[in-house]
């Protein structure tokens, strides 16, 4: 398998392979390579979502959204979430049930998003990225699923978490 390294940028990559598909074809294939991420679901005692406002500048807009970040080099998973929650909500939480993963765009990328929803949180100390433009934002579960209705909650991997979080029976 041939590999060719089109664009490198922070800890992203796109590269050009050339791939045996399984009916046995050749194919030259492009893929976005990505370290992975973890989307947390904080979820408060008053059982209350906690989510971030951020500016997205790729679309250019704001977006409600559970906090989320992309894995540093060799980071292991879990601290990685801890670090994001506090990062983004300046929360830490005692409880943590692992969701599973999500796959957001594997047609052209190999992310994997980890789930997990995180309770009994208390506040600590917590800096965004500098690059992240963020508002702290607590729903109600009637609330969240209203603006879901209403299109105002569009993001696909806050979506995913939260109907993970109530098929698995976590809220």
């Amino acid at each position: 398998m041939k590999t060719d390294i089109l664009c490198q940028w922070k800890c992203f990559s796109v590269k050009q392979t050339t791939q045996t598909l399984p009916d046995g074809r050749e194919v030259e294939f492009t893929t976005v390579k990505h370290p992975g991420a973890v989307v947390i679901l904080p979820l408060t005692e008053n059982d209350e979502l906690v989510m971030v406002h951020q500016y997205r500048p790729a679309i250019g807009r704001w977006i409600l959204e559970f906090p989320a970040g992309t894995l540093e080099p060799d980071e292991d998973l879990h601290a990685c979430a801890k670090r994001e929650l506090a990062e983004e909500v300046q929360l830490e939480a005692e409880q943590w049930h692992d969701m599973g993963e999500l796959l957001p765009v594997p047609g052209f990328c190999d992310e994997v998003q980890h789930l997990y929803l995180a309770k009994t949180l208390t506040s600590c100390p917590g800096d965004p990225d500098e690059d992240e433009v963020i508002e702290v934002v607590r729903l109600s579960r009637t609330e969240f699923e209203q603006k879901v209705a209403n299109n105002t909650i569009q993001d696909a991997k806050t979506l995913a978490a939260y109907f993970k979080a109530r098929m698995m029976n976590l809220i």
